[in-house]
């Protein structure tokens, strides 16, 4: 009798076991099929406007890579480009020689904005180009560099230091603010 009593209560555990085990296989298969058909959208006439009313992101996309926003805009021009028609401009503003290139001019030069403010400086404060050139990036070229008035160091400077060293007696942040200004309207002007 107490083995009958044993397997009918292990037969009693096994059936509610079964019991439970189909509840919640039922309950996950409600669940996600719910959430298939909710994600599957609207079928029919006007599903379209009904899809973008039930969209749970409030019309966003959840794909990362459609967050990124893409640039419009053509391929930006080379330096190169951008040096050929510098060139005339430079050469009109009397920045440049008539026989000279911003091409040449500015290969020492990390950026063109650089070069075009150390031109400007150049001019504006009456400072030997190839001077400030050779100071501001620390190259020295075949050019010439004996007649420069301080000291031309061998390690870039920025504009300001370096027309501090070459006219000290100039006020050397309001000018290199001032030719980099220069620059960037010159520049801006060309669509760089």
């Amino acid at each position: 009798m107490e083995r009958e009593a044993v397997t009918r209560e292990v037969n009693m555990k096994k059936i509610w076991l079964f019991v439970a085990v189909a509840a919640l296989d039922a309950l996950v298969c409600f669940t996600l099929g719910t959430g298939n058909a909710a994600a599957q959208g609207p079928a029919g006439a006007g599903a379209s406007s009904a899809a973008k009313d039930a969209s749970p992101s409030g019309g966003h996309s959840l794909n990362p890579i459609k967050w990124v926003k893409k640039d419009s805009k053509a391929p930006a021009e080379s330096r190169g480009d951008i040096e050929k028609k510098l060139t005339p401009k430079l050469q009109g503003q009397g920045l440049l020689a008539a026989d000279a290139n911003a091409t040449d001019a500015c290969a020492p030069f990390i950026s063109l904005d650089e070069c075009v403010a150390s031109l400007h400086a150049s001019k504006n404060l009456g400072i030997e180009f190839n001077c400030l050139r050779a100071d501001v990036t620390g190259v020295f070229t075949n050019v010439d560099l004996s007649g420069c008035k301080g000291s031309v160091g061998d390690k870039p400077q920025s504009l300001t230091k370096s027309i501090h060293m070459l006219k000290p007696d100039t006020n050397a942040k309001s000018a290199a603010k001032e030719a980099e200004r220069q620059a960037k309207d010159d520049l801006k002007d060309l669509g760089a």
